[in-house]
């Protein structure tokens, strides 16, 4: 089964609002540490293209 990209898109930003959503409600992280993670993730979300296409299969018809 192949996942578009845009359905890899949706559930890799879902994978990352939950992980951001843990994090927040966790009282022992540090919200400095927070706030740094948050930027990463952001990040992230910012390259799931450049991801997607690295690791989706090659078109091999």
């Amino acid at each position: 089964m192949k996942m578009t990209e845009e359905e890899f898109n949706a559930t890799y930003a879902g994978a990352l609002d939950a992980l951001l959503e843990v994090m927040a409600e966790n009282a022992e992280i540090d919200p400095e540490k927070f706030y740094s993670m948050a930027c990463i993730l952001e990040n992230l979300r910012f390259f799931s293209p450049v991801l997607y296409g690295a690791i989706r299969k090659p078109d091999t018809e």
